[in-house]
């Protein structure tokens, strides 16, 4: 497709933070670059604009930022309708929830087609008058798994124009898999933000049990720390015993070789959409362990097998992960079957080509 065939998209993420919907972003630009002319425009000072400049303008897209100081700004609603006059822009991709009641008024007078991306389930309803005043400017909610999509029917207002679509996300790569023994000690991965409801403090619970089994193991927690969070999730830690296996890497660009140095992801949060991470995790083949709740049913739904504990249950938990570990030694690593499933159904191609066909 020549990218003139298609208008200029506007890809728009301005959250602060380094999470998964920044990353999801980024991702999504670098997938429509290929067939699209893309816009990133993300908030100034803060994660996408400070660390990605050089590796956006490598992959073609156009970088613009927007300072401002509350969801609500004026800042916002001026300086979109400045890029969406200087790029042409006719498509809208939108990360977020807070900045659309800004985005709403930059909007006005335009003929865009706008789409809003939702990878995290909401819980309190919007569908009062002034949501639905801003939600009316939208063209497609795009979820992305069928929970989410159920959870975007009970909570957010649809106009009169507006359709529901679900879109599952791509890998960020595709995995290289090596053959591996059972390392010594067992090494478990978790990846994601280190905040509440994330599940590392449960995970490092379930790990209780290995501890009083005499297993040598290591839990690698992989991701940025909440500050508000730090001195609770630190005192919580510092209490175990076995504080020493647990390593907190911080937040790393490179993941690949995290999963590849793994042997059993382990993921037990309370209120995922569909996490990047444990996609990945399984598109690397390793031994995967969550709790029944949100998306994951889903994925059993969708040919994966892993292990899933009682909704917040410690200690099923528990008897999952010494599962786990009899599975582990028993069956030869990388999962192969497990690894292809989610090569094929998490494919980029696949995923650009459902964003293209909403798209003007």
């Amino acid at each position: 497709m020549n990218k003139s065939a298609k208008g200029v998209t506007a890809v728009i993420c301005l959250s602060p933070y380094s999470g998964g919907m920044e990353m999801d972003a980024i991702k999504m630009a670098k997938l429509l670059v290929s067939e699209l002319q893309v816009v990133l425009v993300a908030k100034a000072g803060c994660y996408i604009a400070k660390y990605y400049p050089s590796t956006l303008e490598d992959s073609g897209i156009c970088l613009e930022t927007i300072e401002f100081s509350s969801k609500f700004s004026l800042s916002i609603i001026s300086r979109t309708r400045k890029i969406i006059n200087q790029y042409h822009i006719q498509n809208v991709i939108f990360f977020g929830a807070s900045e659309l009641r800004s985005l709403y008024f930059a909007f006005l007078g335009y003929n865009l087609t706008v789409l809003v991306r939702h990878g995290t389930t909401k819980t309190s309803s919007k569908k009062d008058w002034l949501h639905k005043l801003i939600y009316s400017c939208v063209d497609y909610h795009v979820a992305i798994c069928e929970h989410l999509a159920k959870n975007v029917q009970s909570i957010i207002p649809f106009g009169k124009k507006t359709q529901l679509k679900v879109i599952y996300p791509s890998l960020r790569e595709e995995p290289v898999l090596s053959r591996h023994s059972v390392s010594k000690p067992v090494t478990l991965l978790h990846m994601g933000r280190i905040t509440e409801g994330k599940g590392q403090k449960e995970a490092i619970e379930a790990c209780e049990v290995l501890y009083s089994h005499g297993i040598e193991f290591q839990l690698v927690c992989v991701g940025d720390m909440d500050p508000d969070y730090e001195k609770e999730f630190t005192a919580y830690l510092e209490n175990k015993p076995y504080a020493g296996s647990v390593q907190l890497k911080g937040f790393a660009q490179d993941v690949a070789g995290y999963y590849q140095r793994a042997d059993i992801f382990i993921f037990p949060s309370k209120g995922e959409g569909l996490s990047n991470a444990f996609i990945e995790a399984l598109s690397y083949g390793l031994i995967c362990i969550a709790f029944s709740n949100t998306s994951f049913p889903e994925l059993r739904g969708l040919g994966f097998d892993f292990l899933m504990a009682k909704d917040q249950d410690i200690g099923d938990l528990k008897q999952k992960l010494l599962q786990s570990i009899e599975f582990l030694h028993a069956n030869e690593m990388p999962l192969q079957k497990q690894s292809q499933l989610a090569v094929e159904l998490f494919s980029a191609k696949r995923e650009l080509n459902e964003y293209l066909s909403l798209l003007q």
